[in-house]
């Protein structure tokens, strides 16, 4: 089955200065796609750009963006536009969880930074790279969900809630193209050991304790599976890819050596 031509095409990473947006990039730039790689930290992306251009020669254009910002993301799109740069596929794949409280406890300011990343975020991305896609008829969006949109957990209520709506906005976007060219996907990782535990809770130890015991996913895993969906014939729409590490069996329960089966988050003393 021949697969998708996917070389010389160009890719916009949101998030891309670390863990699965950097290994996204890295696997595209390997296949000869130029790259503007996006992230809030300028220094980092910098790094990653004159890495990936000099290793795999292709173009990358490093960009500071925060997508909770609508007019920095028009902006940005703006200025593809006036550099003439034509946006073949799109990762989102900015997003974040903040702590792992209880409704009751929560801090509304931690809600507002989720839904406005996680939802916000994605869409004010999508919207800004649709007319020039639906202009050209063809394209791909790739949405970084999470098994979070499969289920609920404890202290999960709204990063839950941002990753259903995600899962959502992605069956509705499929909706509203019928009768074009352009794809739309989404990779919904399980366990994946990047810094996104570390921004939830701030604290590396406890971190740390979530991935013990068994082999989490790392963020070439999920790298993967996004290149398996942008790579597939044109004909062929990858809707929905759900990657667990082989110890996960559900959104909550992982095995971890020496132990009995347990939930997720069980040694993380959460109340």
């Amino acid at each position: 089955m021949k697969t998708a031509l996917i070389k010389g095409q160009t890719a916009f990473i949101t998030g891309a200065s670390s863990g699965i947006g950097k290994a996204c990039a890295e696997q595209f730039a390997s296949l000869g796609v130029n790259l503007v790689i996006t992230a809030r930290r300028l220094d980092r992306l910098k790094i990653a750009a004159e890495d990936l251009s000099q290793k795999y020669g292709v173009k990358v254009l490093p960009m500071q963006l925060d997508v909770q910002n609508n007019e920095q993301v028009e902006s940005a799109f703006k200025q593809l536009e006036k550099d003439k740069i034509e946006v073949d596929i799109l990762l989102n794949n900015a997003g974040l969880a903040l702590s792992s409280d209880r409704m009751q406890d929560a801090k509304i300011s931690n809600w507002d930074t989720m839904i406005d990343t996680n939802i916000k975020g994605l869409l004010y991305v999508t919207k800004a790279v649709l007319s020039s896609m639906i202009k050209r008829d063809r394209g791909h969006i790739i949405n970084i969900g999470s098994v979070a949109a499969h289920g609920c957990y404890i202290s999960g209520n709204v990063y839950c809630a941002t990753k259903h709506a995600v899962r959502a906005i992605n069956k509705s976007l499929r909706l509203d193209l019928m009768g074009t060219a352009i794809r739309v996907s989404e990779v919904d990782p399980g366990a994946v050991e990047t810094e996104f535990s570390i921004v939830r809770w701030k604290d590396e130890e406890k971190a740390k304790k979530l991935y013990q015991g068994f082999d989490p996913l790392v963020a070439e895993d999920i790298a993967d599976a996004v290149i398996y969906c942008a790579t597939r014939p044109l004909h062929v729409n990858v809707a929905e890819l759900v990657v667990f590490p082989q110890a996960q069996a559900s959104l909550t329960d992982i095995y971890r050596q020496n132990e009995k089966p347990k939930g997720i988050f069980d040694i993380t003393s959460e109340k």
